[in-house]
């Protein structure tokens, strides 16, 4: 194992004869090559969580308002039920996480 070269190795001095042995996804740079995972903390977590959370309670308020409203549905019955989503937006907090966002910029800087 002494006398070995790996892959990418570059030799300053001196001359390398030897015989390249290749074994296909078990060579040591194959097997260093996969894709990192995604790093996410407990906070973001709960927050993904809420987040999806807050979005079903509005399409289910919006729903509830759009059954419950009398008006005449000459609009197309998805574009009212749409506007209902507009308006009950303001539910879900997208300003708490462009916060935590930017926060977690600016600490790893």
């Amino acid at each position: 194992m002494e006398n070995t070269l790996w892959a990418n190795t570059v030799i300053t001095s001196g001359k390398a004869i030897g015989v390249i042995l290749y074994t296909g996804k078990d060579t040591k740079m194959a097997l260093n090559t996969r894709e990192p995972r995604q790093k996410t903390g407990i906070f973001d977590d709960e927050i993904n969580y809420l987040s999806k959370l807050l979005f079903g309670i509005m399409a289910i308020l919006a729903g509830l308002i759009f059954f419950a409203s009398d008006s005449d549905r000459e609009i197309g019955s998805y574009v009212l039920y749409f506007r209902y989503m507009l308006l009950l937006a303001s539910i879900i907090p997208i300003s708490m996480r462009v916060n935590l966002d930017f926060a977690k910029a600016l600490f790893s800087y």
